[in-house]
């Protein structure tokens, strides 16, 4: 009887979930308000913009004159007319490219630097001093120091994502090891974890929340830092496209340049901080 009065409860659950409606109207609710406010302000942003830049006087083109300048760059972002004429995808995936190689080095580096400070309190007095100096130069100034010691863009480029983005990944990830709880080291000592078992199994989940917090400023700076280096260095890159559309006077494809840097920016962010969701099972903050 039980295990009959079981099964009909289960189907009674099934029968009145698939009669529920796939679209709700709280659902509806919600939705909107999370999609017009943004919607609104952008639409007022633009209006405004338009009214103050409409005067043949404005230093800036209003958007509708963007539009139309812009628009053989904004409808295809695939030209290849070789060198560095190509369209506005081709740049945009040389700067990532570059991205992703000094970012995942910076990671690496980062992680296990972080982990020595955090775990080290030798290392964190003769280190951090040495940390906190050397993150408060601006990436650019690095520049000159990496084109003297690679004598090419491209490198040079990278070493400049991963000088600026490995500061706040050490840092965070420092922070993280020291707040790993008393208990967890002193399970660690009972059941006889060797060091590298208690990193991967102990301190790499315990400061993940804080990691990834640290992945997501450090992967903004080399985002912010290569469309900056790539205006120095030349080639192929957004960066570049930016500094020559400045260079030709072409006001209307450096906006819209900058709308798809803003973008890509916010991808990026967003990519870590649910890779961090991922990982840590919630606790890392989206």
């Amino acid at each position: 009887m039980a295990t009959g009065a079981t099964l009909a409860a289960t189907r009674e659950r099934a029968a009145a979930k698939a009669r529920a409606p796939f679209v709700t109207l709280a659902g509806l609710r919600g939705g909107a308000a999370r999609v017009l406010p943004p919607l609104v302000v952008l639409a007022g942003f633009l209006l405004l913009w338009e009214v103050l830049c409409s005067s043949p006087t404005a230093g800036l083109p209003p958007p509708s004159r963007v539009v139309a300048e812009a628009w053989d760059i904004i409808v295809d972002p695939f030209y290849d007319n070789g060198g560095t004429d190509k369209g506005l995808f081709w740049h945009i995936a040389a700067s990532l490219k570059r991205v992703a190689l000094g970012f995942s080095l910076a990671v690496v580096a980062g992680v296990l630097l972080g982990t020595l400070v955090g775990q080290s309190e030798w290392a964190m007095r003769g280190l951090d001093p040495i940390f906190q100096v050397l993150r408060t130069i601006p990436p650019l100034a690095w520049l000159p120091l990496s084109l003297a010691a690679f004598r090419d863009g491209q490198p040079s480029a990278i070493f400049v994502i991963f000088i600026t983005s490995i500061w706040p990944i050490i840092i965070n990830t420092a922070v993280g090891i020291r707040n790993i709880p008393q208990d967890y080291r002193n399970v660690s000592a009972v059941i006889r974890l060797n060091p590298i078992e208690f990193f991967y199994k102990i301190m790499l989940p315990s400061a993940a929340p804080y990691i990834f917090t640290g992945l997501r400023i450090g992967v903004g700076l080399s985002w912010l830092a290569i469309v900056a280096a790539e205006m120095l260095i030349g080639g192929v890159g957004i960066g570049f496209f930016i500094w020559d559309a400045w260079n030709s006077s072409h006001i209307s494809e450096i906006i819209v340049a900058l709308v798809y840097v803003g973008l890509i920016g916010f991808v990026l962010d967003r990519l870590v901080a649910g890779v961090g969701v991922l990982v840590t099972r919630g606790t890392s903050a989206s």
